[in-house]
This record gives C-alpha cells, sequence and structure tokens, in this order.
C-alpha cells in the first residue's frame, strides 16, 4: 500500500501540481475565435518578459467568469453584450457603465478591440431562397422549420428565451456544439443555427444571415477583462493589453478564424504571425510541440486524474462497503449516498465543484473520485454478503475473533467481486476523465475539445 501511495504522490507531482508559478495565467472559451485572442493575450504579455500560461477551451461564459473571480485565472477575452445581458443580467448595468461595475468587483476591462462580434441566426443560402426567408420574424410562418443551437445560447439571459418571447418563436429547438452546428446545417439535420458575426463558416458554407428586424441582439464588442490585482502587480501587462485595443476589425478577424478553422493552422501560430504583422511582436519563433509531445503529456496528465482519483476511492469506498456489509441499517444510507451521487451527471458535477474548488485538476480529481465511490462500496458489500455461511461459522467455531475475520477471512473471499467493482469504476474514470478538460484538467479530453472546434 504504502508504494501505490507514493506512485500516487509522484504522478501528482509530475503531471497535476503545476511545475513553475505563472505570473499571468491566460483563460479563453472553447471556440475558435476566444481560443486566437486568448493566444494573443498570451504572446503579447509575453513580450514583457512576464511567465504566462494559455488554459484554453475551458467551456462556456461562466465557467471563465467564476475563474476569474476566483483567481484561477488572471485574464480572458470577453464581450460587452455577454457582460451586460448575461453576467449582469437584470441589474441595470449597462456597456457605459460596466467599467465602474467592473471594479468594484477587482476586475477591470480594456478598451473595444475593434470588432463586434454579434449573435446571428444562419440558415444555408438555399433554404433562405426556398423559404422566402429574410428576417426573424419570417420564421413564424414556418413552425415545421428545425432549429439548432449551441447550449450556451439556449440557456443565456439574452439567448433563446428572450428571442422567443421577442419574436413570438414557435419553435423548439435542439440544443449541440456550436461548431457542429454547422456541419447539421451542411447535411440538412438542422435548417436555422445561432452563429458568430465574425465566425469564418458563414463564407465557407454558403450560409446567409437573417435580418434581426426588432434589433434584439446588442452589441457584442471584443474587450479584455482582467484582474485588478495582476494589474497592479504588473503595470506592464496593460501597457501591452492597450496595444490591442481598436486594432482587430471585424475583416481581420474573420481572416484570423479563417486561417485557424478553414486552413487548420494552430492558433498558436495565427496568434504569433498577427502580432508580427502588426508589429506587436519581436518576431520571437514559436516553438512547434510535436503531435506525439502532445499526445504524450495528454495520456500523463489523464493517467494522473484516472490513477489518484482511483487509489483516493479505493481507499475510502473499502472501509464504507465493509460498514454497509457488518451494519445492514448504515449500509442502506451509505449505498443510497453514494448511489445519488452516482446519479449527477458528470459535466454537472465538474461544474459544481468549481466555486468551492476552482478550476484545474483538484475538482476534476474530487468528481472522479465521487463517480468511483459507488461500484466499489456496492461490490465490496455484495463481496462480503455472498461469501458462504458455512465458511463463517467454520471462522466463529475456530474461535476466529471478529476483527481476524474483517481483516484475514472476509476481504480475500470476497475479492474477486472487491476487483472487479475497482476494474468498473477505473473503466469509467477513464471515460468520464475527458470532460476535466473542459475545466482545466487537461487529459485525453483537450485533444477531443481542440478536434471539435
Amino acid at each position: 500500500m504504502k508504494f501505490v501511495i507514493t506512485i500516487a504522490l509522484v504522478f501528482i507531482h509530475l503531471t497535476v501540481l503545476p511545475a513553475d508559478a505563472q505570473d499571468v495565467v491566460v483563460g479563453s472559451k472553447k471556440f475558435t475565435e476566444n481560443v486566437i485572442l486568448g493566444e494573443i493575450v498570451t504572446q503579447l504579455a509575453g513580450e514583457s518578459g512576464l511567465e504566462t500560461q494559455h488554459r484554453s477551451e475551458l467551456g462556456g461564459t461562466r465557467v471563465l467568469w467564476g475563474a476569474l473571480l476566483n483567481g484561477d485565472i488572471d485574464i480572458y477575452p470577453e464581450y460587452t453584450g455577454t457582460l451586460v445581458q448575461e453576467i449582469y443580467a437584470g441589474t441595470g448595468v449597462t456597456a457605459d457603465s460596466l467599467e465602474s461595475v467592473l471594479a468594484r468587483e477587482g476586475i477591470g476591462i480594456s478598451h473595444p478591440l475593434g470588432f463586434n462580434n454579434t449573435y446571428v441566426l444562419g440558415t444555408k443560402e438555399s433554404t433562405a431562397t426556398n423559404l422566402n426567408l429574410a428576417t426573424i420574424s419570417d420564421l413564424r410562418q414556418h413552425p415545421e422549420i428545425r432549429i439548432g443551437f449551441s447550449e450556451e445560447f439556449l440557456a443565456r439571459g439574452d439567448g433563446w428565451p428572450a428571442l422567443r418571447a421577442a419574436y413570438s418563436l414557435p419553435h423548439e429547438p435542439i440544443g449541440l456544439d456550436h461548431d457542429i452546428a454547422y456541419r447539421g446545417l451542411e447535411q440538412g439535420s438542422i435548417d436555422v443555427i445561432d452563429l458568430y458575426s465574425t465566425d469564418a463558416e458563414i463564407t465557407y458554407y454558403n450560409i446567409v444571415g437573417l435580418k434581426d428586424d426588432r434589433e434584439f441582439f446588442t452589441r457584442y464588442d471584443a474587450v479584455i477583462v482582467y484582474r485588478l490585482d495582476t494589474a497592479a502587480k504588473y503595470p506592464e501587462l496593460i501597457f501591452q493589453l492597450r496595444k490591442l485595443e481598436d486594432s482587430l476589425s471585424e475583416d481581420a478577424m474573420v481572416a484570423l478564424n479563417a486561417r485557424a478553422k478553414i486552413d487548420r493552422v494552430p492558433a498558436n501560430l495565427v496568434a504569433a504571425d498577427f502580432l508580427k504583422e502588426r508589429g506587436l511582436s519581436a518576431g520571437t519563433p514559436i516553438v512547434a510541440v510535436s503531435r506525439w509531445d502532445r499526445l504524450a503529456r495528454n495520456v500523463a496528465d489523464h493517467l494522473a486524474l484516472v490513477l489518484v482519483s482511483l487509489l483516493a476511492a479505493i481507499l475510502v469506498a473499502l472501509p464504507l462497503g465493509v460498514v454497509a456489509a457488518m451494519n445492514e441499517g448504515a449500509g442502506r444510507i451509505i449505498l443510497g449516498v453514494v448511489g445519488a451521487l452516482y446519479t449527477i451527471p458528470a459535466l454537472a458535477l465538474l461544474v459544481f465543484m468549481i466555486p468551492l474548488l476552482g478550476i484545474g485538476a483538484i475538482p476534476a480529481i474530487v468528481a472522479l473520485f465521487l463517480y468511483s465511490l459507488l461500484p466499489i462500496v456496492r461490490n465490496t458489500h455484495t463481496g462480503i454478503h455472498s461469501i458462504p455461511s458455512q465458511l463463517r461459522e467454520s471462522a466463529l467455531a475456530m474461535g476466529l475473533t471478529g476483527k481476524t475475520r474483517l481483516f484475514r477471512i472476509d476481504p480475500p473471499l470476497a475479492s474477486r467481486s472487491i476487483l472487479a467493482g475497482i476494474k468498473t469504476a477505473a473503466v469509467i474514470n477513464i471515460g468520464t476523465a475527458t470532460l476535466g478538460a473542459l475545466i482545466g484538467a487537461g487529459g485525453l479530453g483537450q485533444p477531443i475539445l481542440t478536434g471539435i472546434r
């Protein structure tokens, strides 16, 4: 057992905990434009000599905002409309009052970067022609139209619920990933999707944007939000950020997105070329990390998440399983609690961990640990209960104490069932750990998210 614990601690040190503290940690959402902007900020901050880290593709707005407030990240690209309509929805905050409101929470905001990336509803050109669709209001005449929206748009205060009320739309949209929605539109499985106005796919797939004839969508000017304590500690960071203000037109952002999504150029190279072209970088070459090196790192992170959470679960679940088997009343409570934990959706459990533990590997390990409890506890309980009564009676006849039976008789006889529970927990963890990438835990979920994007 000591050997196993030692191995787990080595894994934590090498793969889970950061080797060096970074001066500035930059975050980004899980869509291409935000990743590119995150890379631009990361590289620009590095030009001033700061040690920077980019934690990319961290999920949606709420994940990034919570991480910023908690200090897990120091800075990330955001949009004024999102801050007003989503973060401060219903509070009366306007774009003009954002700076003072954010300052009260210890957050600063840059001037706009130069482009407005607002929401647009779009459809294929052929669909718009056949159904005579030109505006969002026209959708009311076609309740049969199949609509697919990103999960975030479906839930946002400035998204589908308010849009449906403003336009009296009768449709029931389905939820899907923003990037996958384009493929669904192209293949004909859906007819209308939500777009970002700077998406490169709009031109690539010949998509027609429906006019927002009731002017529902507000402006979504791209900005950079950052922690004021980080800015005070590193004033050179703000000096660098000011170089980005009014530096990106809508056409320029569309071109950057196209290089990353259509031409499949890595986001860090897209960002480096942009900074070099604008004279914002010294032109230091970006060291390309080979595909195999990235894969090795992702595998190591994934194994660390699985092994550490599984070891912790074994150390806790085995005693719980024994107690559940020895005491019927306690057993019902224990099995009920671990069973209830297992019913919580994996992604929801990860998000619940963010306010408590922040982002990164620790909340992912805790979530995986909780998911591992049920199969080990249940199989330990079942294994001990399945020991033939004759063997128990033989142990009693030999005068063995309860403690001796507990440690030398029952667990060895129930070992096949216990090991089956551990195996089940390991398999569950390997699959579920991929979701950890959404909260910055790394692992094999990272290349999966990048592949979808």
